[in-house]
């Protein structure tokens, strides 16, 4: 069964009735496979995304620009999710008088207002009423120019930390060759300044490289950036310079991808026999391509078993292997994973004497991992610059890590 939770109309334009069409409509999509984020009944569309065990919908009668419309509902949840820690059904109903608030703050006549949580938090607070006339006024941050830092931050030792962050997606195909790969890239801060400092980042930038005449060095080719609200668009557009007063804490400063023809890290060789009606015998190699002094953190193979195996033995030269039969897979656990170091793990699994007659799918082996100090792409952040008008002394720090993201390797089997 399903009800609605909480609605917000902000133009009175859509009755509030049609959202009960809403879920008979996905229902009916999710039978025919033909799910779609955008639905329509009459004149009305919905424009929807789930998350845990809620949906969350939009309604429009209009051409509506759907962009905004998703960037919007994803903040929802970020904003949601900051409040509460988790979102779901009882996280909005131990707290509707806060989510009505934040809904009034979040969007104006349909149109997006403030939709920071750092800001939301200075005036839009978990605690109990307390009548004070001060508290009551709306912090000046919101109509600032800055409306992503408040003024009159003070910290005793000033100091920013920056993760360069980049997952690989790797697809290879059972003959072992690479079929799409690409880097996506985050570079986020974790901001501890006084004041309304100024900061310019400086990274090996190839297009600003070539801008400037500089050709030293690795350079890297940077597409589909996106950029924090904080910095300043015009600027980066005209010389590269990326230049911003920073939100307080953390943030995602900006996103990249990279376009690049990437050697799989964790290498993964393997041999599935299948023996019908008894038993099957897999064989998984795992080797590290990449530099020796570099070491991948919490790797885990996962190797899909048929549906029907049973009674699973293991044997590893490093980790433990555990069978996760809800999954139907073999995960194979190496807390670390030297570069140029070669694993093996064998698992033998039983299988019934009266064959499954449904042809199963083959689903692909997957590898998670996380490597620190260490940069695929040869990303690098070159300065950061840290100007503010007291002129004290601050810290940059840097730390880079290379994680999997969509690492996929078929079998033949």
């Amino acid at each position: 069964a399903w009800f609605v939770l909480i609605c917000r109309n902000y133009k009175g334009d859509v009755d509030m009735s049609e959202i009960d069409h809403f879920m008979p409509l996905l229902m009916q999509h999710e039978e025919e496979g033909l799910l779609c984020p955008v639905m329509s009944h009459g004149n009305v569309h919905f424009m929807w995304i789930k998350h845990s065990n809620l949906y969350l919908v939009a309604t429009t009668n209009k051409n509506s620009n759907a962009s905004l419309v998703y960037a919007f509902l994803y903040k929802l949840v970020e904003v949601f999710t900051e409040y509460f820690k988790e979102l779901e059904e009882e996280s909005i109903q131990d707290n509707f008088v806060v989510v009505y608030e934040l809904l009034d703050e979040l969007m104006d006549f349909g149109f997006p207002q403030t939709t920071d949580s750092k800001i939301l938090q200075e005036y839009i607070t978990q605690e109990g009423a307390k009548l004070e006339v001060a508290k009551s006024k709306v912090p000046t941050t919101v109509t600032n120019a800055v409306s992503w830092r408040s003024e009159g931050i003070k910290y005793k030792k000033n100091e920013v930390f920056i993760d360069v962050i980049e997952s690989i997606n790797v697809l290879v195909n059972a003959n072992g060759s690479v079929m799409s790969s690409d880097i996506v890239g985050s570079i986020k801060l974790k901001t501890m300044l006084s004041g309304m400092p100024e900061l310019r980042l400086g990274l090996n930038d190839r297009v600003l490289f070539g801008l400037t005449g500089r050709d030293k060095g690795k350079t890297v080719m940077m597409e589909d950036v996106k950029f924090h609200q904080c910095v300043r668009l015009s600027r980066f557009e005209s010389d590269r310079t990326i230049s911003f007063i920073p939100p307080d804490g953390e943030s995602e400063l900006m996103s990249y991808r990279i376009n690049t023809h990437v050697k799989p890290l964790i290498w993964i060789e393997s041999v599935i026999e299948k023996f019908s009606h008894s038993r099957v015998e897999i064989m998984v190699k795992a080797k590290g391509q990449f530099k020796k002094q570099s070491v991948a953190n919490n790797v885990e193979v996962r190797v899909p078993v048929p549906s029907d195996a049973d009674s699973p033995k293991f044997k590893t030269s490093t980790g433990n292997a555990k069978y996760v039969p809800e999954k139907n897979l073999v995960v194979w656990t190496i807390k670390s994973f030297p570069g140029g170091k070669e694993f093996l793990m064998r698992a033998h699994f039983g299988l019934p004497s009266v064959e499954n007659e449904e042809a199963e799918s083959k689903p692909p082996i997957t590898v998670k991992f996380e490597i620190p100090y260490f940069t695929v792409s040869g990303i690098q952040v070159r300065y950061m610059k840290i100007i503010e008008k007291s002129g004290y002394q601050a810290l940059p720090w840097v730390r880079y890590i290379t994680q999997s993201g969509d690492y996929q390797l078929r079998t033949n089997v």
